[in-house]
């Protein structure tokens, strides 16, 4: 079998292929930062202020907050744990569930996170340059994606150092930032407990859960390159409370500066950032704002960096391809060119079409994560043969009918809890008075489902099938044959 360096002028080739043993690098606390900074932007921020413009105290929407986070963090750490014991991108992993061609249902909801992240990120990443430096936000869109571009196609190694810089100066600023918070004059009644109202804290819960879980569709891409003897206990802390920090840190700030701002929110956050950092002294907020600009490049990267892995996943199911650093450049570049099209396109309504984007994105991968997390962990307990997954017509089929009933018949039952604004709103959730509780329905149901009909898999014979390809794995003549 013919192999593929993993680098090329010091730009990454690999991309869905397995990573053998000999370029396995990094150290696990490289997640933290990797996955604070990844949280810690603008765009996380937006999230925050769902419940606040529905007009729910602060109170109760940092509680929402807070809860939303410590849930929702918890699937996607637990899916970085996975790539330095497989070496594999996170999609590709969809495979023995979901099977060879199966597994492009949950690829093309992926990749469509993938380009509607970067239309908001581009967005606020525009905006808040042009507050700044002035000039077109359009003109500054493309500046931010091709930016973001250039990072994505140096690859995995670039975007770790990046994402580990901009945290240093994250928390220096930010902190300055959140400090001031303290010493600005709020409106009467801000901090007041308030009655509680169950749709925007369920409302919020579910926006901000479905955030911390979006992430777990590529987590374990950021992770893959690690050594297997990394433990999963080390991997998981370290994505979970690096995520956890940045992200729960951002969306309090966000729901405060909402409070404070009252009716006068411009929806984004952005204005709110310019006058408050200038409490500190004048120019101070462009400041924030210019390090805000460069976290969403950086974001802006890891999504095209992810949705590339996707892009060729899903060209792989129809036609064998060889992962080339020109098949990396012509998928990041379309990636690029489509979040970069619908930002230019997007109308004003920021703040309503990010909430049901989130919401969304929510209601797809509950049940892909629990289908996905039951088998890693209790039905095939990490053990995979890694060639299998690139066959066609190996072990694990080109249907996997186990993985998409039990994700058809989750997602079903979640539809009469969802509530998505004026969009739809299901007649459990009208029943509740708004309250959008669907998380705690679609996940346990794919769960339990894929555990029973996962009971008829002969887990024995396949275990044996991935120790006797283990030995062969990483010699010059075994790695994986993705050609």
């Amino acid at each position: 079998m013919t192999t593929t360096q993993p680098r090329r002028g010091g730009l990454e080739v690999r991309s869905i292929d397995y990573v053998p043993l000999s370029e396995r690098h990094g150290k696990v606390w490289h997640l933290g930062p990797l996955w604070f900074m990844s949280n810690a932007q603008i765009a996380t921020l937006a999230v925050g202020l769902i419940s606040i413009s529905e007009g729910a105290s602060l109170f109760w929407s940092v509680l929402a907050i807070v809860i939303g986070v410590l849930v929702g963090t918890l699937f996607m750490a637990f899916h970085s744990a996975q790539g330095p014991q497989l070496g594999l991108p996170q999609m590709i992993q969809s495979r023995p569930q979901f099977g060879y061609v199966g597994a492009l249902l949950v690829w093309l909801f992926a990749y469509v996170q993938y380009a509607g992240f970067n239309v908001f990120n581009t967005i606020l990443g525009g905006e808040a340059m042009s507050t700044t430096a002035h000039g077109s936000t359009k003109l500054w869109v493309v500046i931010v994606t091709v930016a973001a571009f250039v990072i994505a196609l140096v690859g995995y190694d670039l975007i770790h150092k990046a994402e580990q810089w901009l945290t240093y100066l994250m928390i220096v600023i930010f902190g300055i930032f959140t400090i001031t918070l303290f010493f600005i004059h709020y409106p009467a009644g801000t901090f007041d407990v308030g009655h509680f109202q169950a749709s925007p804290f369920f409302g919020q819960f579910g926006v901000v859960a479905g955030y911390q879980i979006s992430w777990a569709i590529y987590v374990s891409d950021y992770s893959r390159y690690m050594r297997p003897d990394v433990t999963v206990r080390k991997t998981f802390f370290w994505t979970y409370w690096g995520s956890a920090i940045g992200g729960g840190w951002m969306m309090i700030v966000g729901a405060v500066l909402a409070a404070w701002a009252g009716k006068s929110f411009d929806g984004t956050g952005i204005a709110e950032l310019d006058q408050v950092g200038n409490h500190v002294f004048d120019g101070f907020g462009s400041v924030v704002l210019i390090l805000a600009a460069l976290g969403l490049v950086s974001v802006t990267a890891l999504n095209m960096y992810g949705g590339s892995l996707t892009l060729i996943s899903a060209i792989d199911s129809f036609s064998k391809v060889r992962p080339t650093l020109s098949l990396r450049v012509v998928t990041i570049g379309i990636t690029g060119v489509l979040s970069v099209a619908g930002a230019l396109a997007a109308t004003h309504n920021f703040l309503g079409n990010f909430s049901n984007f989130l919401l969304l994105i929510l209601y797809l991968f509950i049940p892909w994560t629990a289908v996905n997390l039951v088998d890693y962990y209790i039905v095939r307990r990490g053990h995979y043969a890694i060639a299998e997954i690139f066959k066609p017509d190996g072990m694990y089929g080109r249907w996997g009918w186990r993985g998409i009933l039990a994700y058809v018949i989750g997602f079903a039952a979640m539809t009469p809890f969802f509530d998505v604004g004026t969009l739809y709103e299901g007649a459990a959730a009208k029943a509740l008075g708004g309250a959008d509780i669907s998380f705690f329905i679609g996940l346990p149901v794919a769960g339990i489902l894929y555990y029973l009909f996962s009971r008829s898999l002969d887990v024995a014979a396949e275990t044996r099938v991935a120790e006797a390809e283990a030995a062969e794995l990483d010699s010059p003549a075994g790695e994986p044959n993705t050609l």
